[in-house]
């Protein structure tokens, strides 16, 4: 029953991180930079430091008592991210939330878990841990290759005007290249909570720092997010602002009626919120798996971030008037996304 609970709970915050663009795109009248910076402040400041307030004790002490380098690798892991996230949010915007997520969030999966032991030096064929890397990223690989396929054949079959109403900004060419690039520097966040073992501490010295002041285990990890999702705030706020000054967008925080400025920033607030959610969702949810089960929890987080993604690209409309053909090739590739994720954990 705790299994089962715990897949439950880590599933509902992969639907929270899947969902966290749906009000961002009732947004009226502001432009992308707007609404994008707006939702990262909740995302990538307020919710790390409301998380690991309530689940740290002593969070200061934690905090100063953490080496500086390891505070300073875990911001820079988090700038690199924050690059991955910043083309996450625009591989939204011109390939759809299902076509987007899943193609990012396939490449953030494997990558994630197969860069720490090629810096290692491991010899990835030689063991059997290495070979069920390398088969995960390469089924990853095969899955992102027919989605992609299958967005190619949504284009060519879909109405100028539907492809339009259902993704405002589509351009498919552009749209997978931003999600690689997404999915490849996104990443950077496994490096950043766990560092690159024997080459560079990063987040998992402060987690045995958590851990000495007496934090339950569970949520050592909590405290990184803090300068992690710092460092990703940056790196998004310094792009915004550029593209904020290059489109003489300031005026969108001041212009707009009262009732539209109130509702865009409810708006941005919420989608920001509901994507820092799977966080909590996942350290509950891993709080009832037993200790042999403890590294699934990523993996069901991404498999169930790219399954409702998808829910959500039908509901929007974002696959009508495709063709069986189509369909199918789109559902063996999420069914070879998801199953990298898995294997890619044995």
């Amino acid at each position: 029953m705790n299994i089962l609970l715990s897949i439950l709970l880590i599933s509902i915050g992969g639907a929270s991180a899947a969902s966290f663009y749906v009000p961002i795109r009732k947004v009226r009248d502001w432009s992308w930079e707007t609404y994008w910076i707006a939702q990262g402040v909740i995302a990538w400041i307020v919710g790390p430091w409301v998380l690991a307030l309530c689940t740290v004790p002593n969070l200061w002490e934690v905090l100063s008592n953490s080496p500086a380098t390891a505070i300073g690798n875990t911001f820079m892991f988090g700038a690199f991210w924050g690059i991955g996230g910043l083309t996450f949010g625009l591989s939204m915007r011109f390939l759809g939330v299902a076509l987007g997520q899943s193609v990012a969030l396939g490449f953030t999966a494997a990558l994630g878990t197969l860069i720490p032991p090629f810096v290692a030096g491991e010899n990835l064929f030689a063991s059997r841990t290495g070979i069920l890397i390398l088969t995960g990223v390469a089924i990853c690989v095969s899955g992102i290759s027919l989605v992609g396929y299958a967005g190619t054949l949504r284009s060519q079959h879909m109405a100028e005007e539907d492809r339009r109403r259902a993704i405002k900004d589509y351009a498919l060419r552009k749209g997978i290249l931003i999600a690689v690039l997404s999915g490849i520097m996104s990443a950077c966040m496994n490096y950043g909570i766990n560092g690159l073992p024997g080459f560079v501490d990063a987040g998992n010295v402060i987690q045995k720092v958590a851990a000495s002041y007496g934090t339950d285990p569970l949520f050592v990890t909590n405290p990184v997010y803090i300068p992690l999702m710092c460092g990703g705030f940056v790196t998004n706020f310094l792009y915004t602002m550029y593209l904020t000054w290059k489109n003489k967008s300031f005026k969108e925080y001041v212009s707009l009626p009262r009732n539209v400025l109130l509702s865009n920033i409810a708006l941005s607030a919420l989608g920001g919120a509901l994507w820092f959610l799977q966080y909590f969702f996942l350290g509950v949810g891993q709080s009832k798996l037993p200790g042999p089960m403890l590294a699934f929890g990523w993996s069901i987080l991404m498999a169930s971030s790219i399954l409702f993604s998808n829910v959500w690209g039908i509901l929007l409309h974002e696959w009508k008037g495709t063709g069986r053909r189509t369909i199918t090739l789109l559902l063996v590739g999420l069914t070879l996304l998801v199953l990298s994720c898995f294997v890619i954990k044995l």
